[in-house]
């Protein structure tokens, strides 16, 4: 492109060089303006400041001295306006402004000159020319403030999906590991107590203990797998599998109640989600309120999924509602533009209450 242009401004400056009558002044001045004016064109995006002023430069002599006549100043004036377009979308703005107005005016000063030394391009020949140089650096300048504008809005819509993943692997760490941690705690707890008194239960706590890390691990690769492209790590869940954790909540001394209507058209991250609110839910009951009972209610209403945890327990020490527990569903629930709340009972206990709509769509 820049060979081109340099081409074309090297014809249209010759043609602009000769009169009818041929030239009035030696061929090698000719020459040499004509080369001053197109070959800096060649290497405009190396040099864009010092290309430009010494195409304003030989313009604004050769206009003044009559090499180029009036009647033709328009090949300067392009090789000029294509300088300039350069200037604006390669140099910083500071220095892109100072080098448009110094051009500017040295072209404006050779139009006067013209004026004054013989029949020049007159007031509105010159206001032509500073208008043509001032429209082709704002069109460079404007093409540049669009592309930092895009690389800008790139960065940071880059930067806030790579927040919104840390925050979603932090939501999956914390469930998968919190929950099984949990129930692992209470059951070393308990082996811990029998081990002298009771010694013929210790085997059942530490089975528990066993079987739940195992389940903590499948737990992790699951997640893990999420954040992997291979087939062999997809990990699809379906509202089939609440079950299991009815069984390792009950195992902490919780009784648990599981009713499961409809939802089977509900998409994988609807699912995966009321999953985590469920374990979740049930971790903050063993934690806090084991021994005791809880109902589990998940139902597809109208487009979305109802999940609600209720339990009867007398809390040791309430989950807290700005903890991580919390805010990682009610963040879940908000990610599904769904509703939330969690809080006490009225007649006792605590419960957690979420709808995840999804409309029956994928």
């Amino acid at each position: 492109m820049d060979v081109a242009l340099a081409s074309a401004a090297w014809l249209i400056c010759w043609a602009a060089a000769i009169e009818a009558t041929g030239f009035h002044e030696p061929v090698s001045l000719t020459v040499l303006t004509v080369v001053l004016l197109g070959a800096p064109l060649l290497v405009r995006r190396q040099w864009p400041i010092a290309g430009t002023l010494v195409i304003s430069v030989t313009a604004s002599l050769a206009l003044a001295v009559g090499i180029v006549p009036d009647y033709a100043s328009t090949g300067p004036l392009v090789a000029v306006a294509a300088m300039l377009y350069t200037v604006g979308v390669h140099v910083p703005k500071r220095r892109s402004v100072q080098t448009a107005l110094v051009t500017t005016f040295i072209l404006l000063v050779g139009t006067v000159i013209a004026d004054v030394s013989s029949d020049g391009p007159g007031i509105a020949g010159t206001a032509f020319a500073a208008l043509v140089c001032a429209a082709s650096w704002v069109l460079g300048w404007t093409l540049r403030e669009r592309h930092r504008q895009a690389e800008l809005s790139a960065a940071r819509a880059t930067e806030r999906a790579v927040t919104e993943e840390r925050l979603r692997i932090a939501r999956e760490m914390h469930d998968v590991i919190g929950h099984s941690l949990s129930l692992i705690a209470v059951k070393a707890a308990v082996a811990n107590h029998v081990a002298e008194k009771r010694p013929e239960e210790l085997p059942a706590a530490l089975a528990v203990i066993e079987a739940t890390s195992r389940q903590a691990l499948e737990e992790l690769r699951r997640s893990v797998g999420e954040l992997r492209t291979e087939a062999d790590f997809a990990a699809p869940r379906a509202l089939g599998d609440l079950s299991h954790l009815v069984d390792r909540a009950a195992s902490a001394g919780v009784a648990v109640s599981l009713d499961v209507r409809g939802g089977e058209d509900a998409p994988e991250s609807v699912v995966l989600a009321a999953y985590r609110i469920v374990q979740e839910s049930l971790t903050n009951v063993v934690r806090h309120a084991a021994p005791a009972s809880c109902r589990v209610d998940v139902a597809a209403v109208d487009g979305q999924l109802r999940i609600e945890v209720a339990d009867d327990g007398n809390r040791r020490s309430g989950p807290s509602r700005d903890g991580m527990g919390i805010a990682g569903m009610r963040e879940r629930v908000t990610a599904h533009g769904g509703s939330f709340s969690a809080g006490p009972c009225p007649g006792g206990g605590f419960a957690v209450v979420a709808t995840l709509p999804y409309g029956g769509a994928l």
